[in-house]
């Protein structure tokens, strides 16, 4: 059964109006435990054709834990905002429900590529996602949008607190001994601890979650 919004909203809005929904879509965030049993877990990501006026979207679903594609889904729409810094959800979002709703199985687990609530408005495309689908969800980002950190020892697996404002907002994970870390935030129905549990319980020899990979490759592919 495929993932469909509990709740729509409208997309055709201005930035300011985008902004004050995120402000009032935040209190509606769950950044504690509230999820069952794991079967399937899906990585999203977006890419984009046509000189930027197409939205291609893509997600992998992935047996746990065994990080086998069990199925995957592509959607196309046209692009229907410009890139804005921190409102990149409103760009990427409706082609990435197109997606959810071709798939045959029930995610258990999003890791998005992009922000949780490591935004400057706690509510990056994880947590816009997680609220829209009320699905457990976390932000595997690539890079930092705000906040600040201390080093990340070089160990797989080491960790150090990313903080805004005093405001402990995610984890820069090391995936790989001596690779560049990731930007680890919850997004919906997810604490850190267990945010970056479920990475690296998902990624194998890369940099990157398997759940990350298969996606970018198809939404970056023909």
């Amino acid at each position: 059964m495929a993932l469909h919004p509990v709740f729509e909203h409208r997309w055709d809005l201005t930035p300011k109006e985008a902004i004050a929904l995120q402000q009032e879509l935040r209190n509606r965030v769950e950044i504690t435990d509230r999820y069952g049993e794991i079967r399937w877990v899906a990585g999203v990501d977006v890419g984009f054709e046509a000189r930027n006026s197409i939205t291609r979207a893509a997600v992998a679903v992935l047996a746990y834990p065994s990080l086998e594609l069990h199925e995957h889904a592509i959607a196309r729409q046209p692009t229907r905002m410009p890139y804005i810094p921190g409102l990149l959800s409103f760009r990427e979002v409706p082609a990435v429900l197109e997606a959810m709703a071709r798939l045959d199985s029930r995610p258990d687990l999003l890791l998005c590529d992009g922000q949780g609530i490591a935004h400057p408005r706690r509510f990056g495309i994880a947590s816009h996602l997680g609220v829209l689908l009320d699905v457990p969800a976390i932000g595997v980002a690539k890079t930092r949008l705000v906040g600040t950190h201390d080093a990340v020892p070089e160990g797989r697996g080491e960790s150090v607190p990313l903080v805004d404002k005093g405001e402990c907002i995610g984890a820069v994970l090391r995936t790989r001994p001596r690779v560049k870390p990731l930007f680890i935030s919850p997004g919906h129905r997810m604490g850190l601890e267990h945010a970056v549990e479920w990475v690296m319980a998902c990624t194998t020899r890369y940099r990157l979650p398997e759940t990350t990979r298969w996606a970018h490759r198809l939404a970056s592919c023909d």
